[in-house]
């Protein structure tokens, strides 16, 4: 490691680096429990679209819940939109990180799940002598995150996976099961907090943009992101959703995708259905606090889309969800979810399904909302030493 904690330093000193919302989400009760123990500090590192007004800054929501912010990384190239804008995003973040990182005396980055930014963070850490804990590896997906997983997999001395499923995985990987720890989806944590059936809580939902919502009666939430290995067919996927939900006809709160490549075909098609209408009552954020979105996903009618939400969240809410595409291809998931091609009609004859089926009983694949202690335990407890071996 980088000397530190387990050299009688003193407290281990923990960076937790956070690029976007769902980053937050699922490290909020982490970060409180590492925050409050005695042999850890905690250090905040934000970047990414987190601290960029167009994808909604979320540093004031994560000061108002009383961390600090240690460092900004501000390593996205114009919106990541574009191969070459990702690529490069990619490598200013592992010069970046890796300063920082050193800067703050870290003896233990915190890599979260399988973004590409995450792979970059994670060569920053390898490169500067400081031990790796992954959160949700193991895990198998569709497009680009499921090889950066893997990557960062082997990078990484100590696993935070969500099943039993992916720690298996993660073994047959050749890392060693005293270094894997199954802790759940810390996101869950959250969900146990506060009172997600509170449905006249959804009227203080405040910001986006277009028409004005009823939430007290029916309506679908949208939340699709580009798939970084289909750039060619981003619009096409975001136009067929569309005319889904405007066959279906509920009215429909719209997230605003994530800072992949292919954002920009997605914004075009989103652009063309702000100006033209979506055909039935449509408001759009670029993000919204967890509180917010998981009351959203807990009365909406349907949840349809791509994000991984619909799998992990929606399982515990019991939420119906309608999986579009090949992003989340191969993911371990409940009875809540159905998937589909991105092709008009699917999606549309599995909204009605899932419409009419209704709420489904929740499903505790993905943990019982007790992550956040697990992890700083473990990163806590466990010895971090840098050399590995491969254990067949």
């Amino acid at each position: 490691m980088s000397g530190g904690a387990d050299a009688g330093r003193g407290p281990r000193r923990v960076a937790v680096v956070l690029t976007t919302r769902g980053n937050y989400a699922k490290m909020k009760t982490s970060m409180a429990a590492i925050a409050a123990h005695p042999s850890l500090e905690l250090v905040t590192i934000v970047g990414g679209g987190i601290v960029q007004e167009r994808f909604g800054d979320y540093r004031p929501a994560i000061a108002a819940d009383g961390f600090a912010i240690d460092a900004t990384a501000d390593f996205l190239v114009g919106d990541g939109a574009t191969l070459a804008a990702q690529a490069e995003s990619a490598g200013r973040a592992t010069a970046q990180l890796g300063h920082l990182l050193l800067a703050h005396r870290a003896d233990v980055l915190v890599a979260i799940a399988d973004r590409y930014e995450t792979l970059a963070i994670a060569t920053a850490a390898t490169c500067t002598n400081v031990a790796i804990a992954h959160l949700e590896g193991g895990e198998v997906s569709g497009s680009i995150d499921e090889r950066i997983r893997h990557a960062v997999t082997k990078l990484a001395h100590l696993h935070l996976p969500a099943t039993e499923d992916a720690a298996l995985r993660i073994e047959r990987m050749g890392e060693a099961r005293a270094r894997i720890v199954v802790v759940g989806t810390p996101s869950l944590d959250q969900l146990r907090a506060f009172d997600v059936d509170d449905r006249a809580a959804l009227s203080a939902i405040a910001g986006g943009s277009g028409d004005a919502l009823d939430l007290s009666k029916d309506f679908v939430v949208v939340s699709q992101h580009p798939v970084p290995t289909e750039l060619v067919d981003a619009e096409a996927q975001i136009d067929a959703t569309a005319a889904a939900v405007h066959a279906v006809g509920l009215p429909a709160i719209w997230l605003l995708p994530n800072m992949d490549a292919g954002g920009s075909g997605v914004e075009a098609a989103i652009g063309r259905i702000r100006a033209r209408g979506l055909g039935v009552p449509t408001r759009f954020f670029p993000s919204l606090s967890l509180e917010s979105y998981t009351r959203l996903l807990r009365h909406t009618r349907c949840l349809v889309g791509n994000s991984s939400s619909g799998i992990r969240e929606g399982a515990f809410l019991g939420t119906p969800a309608v999986n579009v595409g090949s992003r989340q291809s191969g993911r371990q998931r409940g009875q809540n979810v159905v998937d589909v091609p991105c092709e008009r009609a699917a999606i549309v004859e599995a909204m009605r399904r899932q419409l009419a089926h209704g709420r489904y009983e929740s499903d505790p694949i993905y943990g019982n909302g007790r992550a956040g202690e697990r992890i700083c335990q473990a990163i806590a407890t466990m010895p971090l030493a840098l050399e590995k071996a491969i254990t067949y």
